[in-house]
């Protein structure tokens, strides 16, 4: 009865498709995964809320929400102290053509990588305002955007919303398995295995310095298409629009988060042990040192911000909008980890290796969990659901079939960095749209048909590596 593990991936999958949205597909899979476990109503919805409450109950996990919450927090801070704002308008005064339009969206890296929507609604704005008197695409623009977001903020291994997340979804998958392997290691050496984003990132750097042929197209009305204006946080965004510019509001958080990331990342090393910078890193607790950097960043910030006679009612508020902000993905991970524990209690991992990972040969593995993730990824437009889906797939039948665990580690990651990129349900491609005033759905079949071909270099290269990798 192990192939019962299978129906709460199909349930999610097939519903996030349907609905075009993964949480509720995420709530029933929970469900029915309980009621497969309990046969009774009852007894299965009591199963369902035990598996939510003991991924809350871990510690590591814990640490996750905390932080997330907190980096929300942090940029609500920024927003409203006029940080966005001043560093926009600063960096518009210098812009001349259409190079240094490009340009700018790629050097602004440094200060917005922390999280795609966060970059996005920062330079999406200034970029808008600058290309009016030039003759470049919209289009081309928007990719440019998009792809100096997606695919490098899944590169960076320190100081982003996504390393947390994807640090224990790798941990996860150590824990089920008895691996005796360092999480952030394998999510460490996984970053080189990122192909589909390395691809696109070479891709987006030529597209942007090569001098382009491209025609302006009549512009259209884009946005989020027939579900009318969004009313919820209308007020909240009148009044972050009459903030005053204070750039230096954002830079010095921004650079302390960094610095405090990357310092307490090897002081935790050391104090472990480790001998080297890369050794310090591989045995740091990444997940409670990104908490503490965060933590950190958050009382000199809000320091910093009263000695500038900023309003503390109006920080603190901003605050807690800020991380609500990022409760939706709080309970989306909240979710994937609950749906990991019911569908190991039905027999996952026993499922895999007794079906699928008795004959696929090993070295296939990588660039079939790559394909099949960016399938799936390109319905849901969400990276973190297709990370939560595939990762226990992907490190099982790894471990069954003796494939490189960080290669196909890297291939997870690629597949979800696939439609973050592309899809037209993503919130990256909605964002750029609808600022860009991008007609959506011709905005994502003309990053399609660029990535695809990136998507087909990625497969051909783990197949490749996967041959020398086992």
């Amino acid at each position: 009865m192990e192939w019962l593990s299978l129906i709460p991936f199909v349930i999610v999958i097939g519903l996030s498709i349907w609905l075009k949205k993964i949480l509720p597909g995420l709530v029933l899979g929970v469900l029915i995964g309980g009621l497969l476990v309990e046969f009774s109503v009852l007894g299965g919805t009591q199963k369902s809320v035990d598996y939510i409450v003991t991924t809350l109950s871990d510690e590591s996990n814990i640490k996750i929400i905390a932080f997330l919450y907190l980096f929300g927090g942090l940029i609500g801070m920024m927003q409203i102290s006029g940080g966005i704002k001043g560093f926009s308008e600063w960096v518009g005064d210098k812009i001349e053509s259409q190079r240094g339009l490009l340009g700018l969206i790629w050097l602004t890296l440094p200060f917005t990588f922390m999280m795609p929507m966060f970059r996005t609604m920062m330079i999406g704005p200034v970029v808008k305002s600058l290309m009016k008197d030039m003759r470049i695409t919209k289009q081309k623009v928007g990719f440019t955007l998009d792809v100096s977001t997606s695919s490098v903020i899944v590169l960076l291994p320190v100081a982003t919303a996504f390393v947390g997340f994807m640090i224990s979804l790798v941990e996860s998958g150590v824990q089920k398995h008895n691996l005796d392997m360092d999480p952030y290691h394998i999510f460490l050496l996984s970053i080189l295995f990122n192909f589909f984003a390395i691809v696109m990132l070479a891709v987006g750097l030529i597209r942007t310095f090569w001098s382009s042929s491209e025609k302006e197209r009549p512009k259209k009305q884009a946005g989020r298409e027939n579900n009318g204006p969004d009313y919820h946080r209308a007020g909240i965004e009148k009044e972050l629009s009459t903030v005053k510019a204070q750039p230096w509001n954002l830079i010095v958080p921004l650079f302390l988060l960094l610095g405090l990331s990357l310092f307490l990342l090897w002081q935790n090393g050391v104090t472990k042990g480790a001998d080297t910078v890369f050794q310090a890193f591989s045995q740091a607790d990444a997940t409670f040192v990104m908490l503490l950097a965060v933590f950190i960043t958050l009382i000199l910030t809000f320091v910093f911000y009263m000695i500038r006679r900023q309003s503390m009612a109006e920080t603190i508020f901003h605050f807690y909008d800020g991380g609500n902000q990022l409760m939706q993905a709080i309970i989306l991970l909240i979710l994937v980890w609950a749906l990991s524990l019911v569908t190991e209690d039905l027999g996952f991992s026993q499922f895999i290796n007794a079906t699928l990972g008795s004959f696929l040969p090993s070295f296939t593995i990588p660039a079939i969990v790559f394909v099949l993730g960016a399938v799936v990824s390109y319905f849901l437009g969400s990276s973190w659901g297709t990370w939560g889906i595939f990762m226990p797939l992907g490190i099982t039948l790894a471990v069954s079939t003796g494939a490189s665990i960080p290669l196909t580690v890297g291939a997870v990651f690629a597949s979800g960095s696939f439609g973050a990129m592309t899809s037209p349900l993503g919130d990256t491609t909605i964002t750029t749209a609808s600022i860009l005033e991008l007609p959506l759905v011709d905005y994502a079949r003309y990053k399609l048909k660029i990535c695809a071909v990136g998507a087909g270099i990625a497969a051909v290269l783990y197949l490749v590596a996967g041959l020398f990798l086992v």
